[in-house]
């Protein structure tokens, strides 16, 4: 059995200009590699972020047709703190989103609309963590990564989907790499400092969501839980708080 703790994490690969990051849920990114986008918007690259849902599932308290605009809003807001200024959705169903050939077109044609270099999404597996016990991952995570990873290489082929070409959509070989967020087996990491202060404020941005979701502080409870995340890798990364991603080359 590998222990996947036992070597170093790799610099993630700099020599690209955009990126393009596919997820299901507002906040995905926020919990996910938010400091990592900072530090690139910084360095001048593009990042323009995908979502399948406008989260409308997601409070319990609030019916989806109000939840959905308030979170959208949250999400354009907490993107544009971290120097990313488009935020396209996809109108998929919160919580029902479905693995299939609708949701790789649609992925597809993002990727041959916006021609990333590098495709991010988040952890596309079962649970969260490799380990007995691991928190189970939810169903719209695994159906929106998977797709993704696939919709990298349709977005290539003109004939997959031609009706993208139909519709002005040339394809589009040109994505280099797919990296996961949240991955329990990474290979790659960016340093967390420069951009955690900014991931800290973005997640903040989805405070109505945080509200919800638990009765500590907003600030409090986001700066501990990035603080812990970003640390968990760090002996692995030079001691730097690291932002994890499992890298597959294409």
């Amino acid at each position: 059995m590998i222990d996947t703790h036992a070597t170093d994490l790799l610099e993630m690969p700099g020599d690209w200009q955009r990126a393009l990051a596919v997820v299901a849920h507002p906040d995905d990114l926020e919990y996910g590699c938010a400091a990592a986008v900072a530090d690139w918007t910084d360095a001048g690259k593009e990042v323009v972020y995908v979502l399948a849902t406008r989260g409308e599932a997601g409070i319990d308290s609030l019916a989806p047709d109000v939840c959905g605009p308030l979170r959208e809003r949250e999400q354009r807001d907490s993107a544009a703190v971290v120097g990313v200024d488009r935020v396209e959705f996809l109108d998929h169903r919160d919580g029902v989103i479905e693995y299939g050939l609708g949701l790789r077109r649609d992925i597809a044609a993002a990727i041959r609309r916006h021609r990333p270099e590098l495709v991010l999404t988040l952890n596309h597996r079962d649970t969260w963590g490799g380990g007995p016990g691991a928190p189970w991952n939810t169903p719209d995570h695994l159906a929106v990564g998977r797709a993704t990873l696939d919709a990298a290489a349709d977005a290539g082929n003109r004939w997959i989907f031609p009706e993208l070409t139909e519709r002005g959509l040339e394809p589009w070989n040109g994505v280099r790499w797919v990296a996961v967020a949240a991955s329990s087996t990474p290979t790659h990491a960016v340093d967390a400092t420069p951009g955690l202060d900014r991931a800290i404020r973005s997640l903040l941005c989805h405070r109505a969501y945080i509200e919800a979701l638990t009765d500590q502080d907003p600030e409090e409870y986001v700066r501990s839980f990035l603080t812990a995340a970003t640390g968990r890798a760090s002996d692995r990364f030079g001691g730097r708080p690291a932002v994890t991603f499992e890298l597959f080359a294409r």
